[in-house]
């Protein structure tokens, strides 16, 4: 499958030119933002981990390994780019025990930059948010036209689509999860089970987005909307009165699409109409969802673009710096400028 596919149609146009990402694993850079005063003590050990071209679950596993501690001892907030040089916290719980050597662990793929005591172990999804530092290079677009296009993403955000990484390569995720909605079974497998539900979910989300991309709707809100906050996981509906609300045109208040599970779309109007459709012409989808006691949930539409600055550190080379929410993918924010010599895994 296509990234027009896997995703819908961009916001600000057509690419303004050409570019390449990940040439080296320097060029995508993320350090993971978490807002925990850590106490120094306790019985967990949390590290600050450098990764390489290593994805989250290795570094796990590699640290378990060096710290004599089964896998289940180790906890880490959120998954990372394998191609990306990323900064991550992981922690270890070890009670009555003494810090390990971790060197063992440690190579030109993996350095624990930082150790620190703390009383509680580190949950998923405990991060705030997520900081990107990307440098696209072999740049072939004009400089004023990405100047004027980055100033309008930064005043208007982008639509919040899951990136084509979300789905596998070629859409391998998705395809397993319409194999397991059409049999009607789960996977035993937790992290495959997880996986495919992950596509599914995303699928129907990116749909509805796209739909209202294209109607250009995803930036503002309509009666019968779920409204939610950036950073927040509940959400309210809007009459004509939230409609007007100055925190939508702040960026601080969204229109929110669907995160499929049990029971219809809470959404009303032409909003929950357009959800209940999109989820009607994938109905063995929508109802594997409900059937995995999924609770129906809600994703933001459109994505703020924190802190945003670019420089030229060469004339075929733009340089971005950014902060996005937690879950949210850099891949939203270069597809609104440039198109990528034959890469989509960002």
């Amino acid at each position: 499958m296509t990234e027009a596919e896997l995703l819908g149609p961009t916001a600000c146009g057509e690419p303004l030119g050409r570019a390449t990402l990940k040439a080296v694993a320097e060029d995508f850079q993320v350090d993971e933002v978490l807002d925990i005063p850590l106490s120094g003590a306790g019985e967990h050990l949390w590290l600050w981990v450098e990764k390489r071209e290593l994805n989250t679950e290795e570094a796990a596993r590699r640290l378990a390994r060096a710290a004599g501690v089964p896998l289940r001892a180790i906890s880490y907030a959120g998954l990372k780019d394998r191609q990306a040089l990323t900064r991550q916290w992981f922690s270890l719980h070890l009670p009555g025990k003494a810090d390990p050597d971790l060197a063992r662990a440690q190579d030109a793929s993996l350095a624990v930059l930082r150790q620190v005591r703390h009383s509680r172990k580190l949950q998923r999804g405990a991060h705030s948010a997520n900081g990107f530092t990307l440098r696209l290079t072999a740049l072939e677009a004009d400089h004023a036209a990405l100047d004027e296009r980055l100033r309008r993403i930064a005043a208007h955000g982008v639509p919040n689509y899951f990136g084509p990484q979300r789905f596998g390569h070629d859409g391998g995720n998705l395809q397993q999860a319409r194999e397991f909605a059409e049999a009607r079974v789960l996977p035993a497998q937790r992290n495959l089970r997880s996986r495919a539900l992950s596509a599914a979910r995303s699928h129907l989300f990116n749909r509805v987005l796209a739909e209202r991309v294209a109607a250009g709707t995803w930036d503002r809100a309509q009666v019968g909307d779920l409204l939610s906050f950036t950073t927040s996981r509940s959400f309210f509906t809007a009459g004509e009165a939230e409609c007007g609300d100055p925190r939508l045109a702040a960026l601080d208040l969204h229109p929110t699409g669907p995160l499929w599970g049990r029971g219809e779309s809470p959404a009303q109007g032409a909003s929950g109409a357009l959800e209940r459709a999109i989820a009607a012409t994938e109905p063995a989808i929508a109802e594997w969802l409900a059937e995995a006691a999924l609770e129906h949930e809600r994703r933001i539409l459109r994505l703020p673009i924190g802190g945003l600055s670019w420089h030229y550190p060469a004339p075929d080379i733009l340089q971005l710096e950014f902060v996005l929410p937690t879950g949210c993918f850099a891949t939203a924010v270069v597809r609104e400028l440039v198109s990528l010599a034959g890469q989509t895994d960002i």
